[in-house]
């Protein structure tokens, strides 16, 4: 079985429902009608041997209509192939059905994707969020979502409730320098202090404590 035998295979049985094949870097992905997921992701696991969902997540196309999309990597352990598959998904009607019936895996994939995107996911066994706090009201990967945050109360069971204040910007998200850094230093970050950033600005050549 190959990815290319397995989209034949589901264009047989669900017709225009299955786009045409776009291959990009070796990975081949086709887009499903959103009513039809659940079936063909069924389909993929019983008769093409995809066997492992590696992974799923949610996609904001800002700007776009629709403007959001859920992504679904399968993999077969047997033929030794991935293939991508994507749902579009209409803002006006952010749901998709479900797959954890098939792979249960998707249990907590499809849970930040509704923790993160707000999508979802029609007969879910327990679809709560896994990331924020159950009453939080805003989902931080919307490309509309600010990159400092917004100030939100905090829950009553929280340690120290109080309130989530604004990540300090200054002027900027993130500083990347170039240079060897620790492994710990590797990641860009944003500078904590103005302090901070005064001092690496005035001595570039420092090393960082780790």
């Amino acid at each position: 079985m190959t990815p290319q035998l397995a989209i034949d295979r589901l264009t047989v049985r669900f017709g225009d429902a299955i786009s045409a094949p776009v291959e990009f870097r070796g990975e081949i992905t086709i887009t499903i009608a959103r009513e039809k997921i659940a079936g063909v992701c069924e389909l993929l696991k019983k008769e093409c041997g995809f066997d492992m969902l590696t992974d799923l997540s949610g996609v904001d196309n800002y700007g776009e209509d629709p403007r959001y999309e859920v992504s679904y990597l399968v993999y077969s352990l047997v033929h030794r192939c991935h293939l991508r598959l994507k749902v579009r998904v209409s803002e006006d009607d952010l749901i998709v059905d479900s797959v954890t019936s098939v792979w249960q895996t998707a249990n907590w994939h499809e849970r930040e994707a509704f923790d993160m995107f707000g999508i979802r996911f029609r007969n879910h066994p327990n679809l709560k969020r896994i990331l924020m706090w159950e009453g939080y009201p805003h989902h931080p990967l919307r490309k509309d979502f600010p990159l400092a945050g917004i100030p939100t109360e905090l829950p009553e069971t929280a340690v120290d409730a109080d309130s989530v204040r604004r990540a300090p910007m200054l002027g900027g998200p993130f500083v990347a320098n170039s240079g060897t850094r620790s492994s710990i230093r590797r990641e860009p970050r944003q500078y904590d202090t103005i302090a901070e950033q005064q001092d690496k600005l005035a001595n570039p050549t420092k090393k960082e404590s780790v």
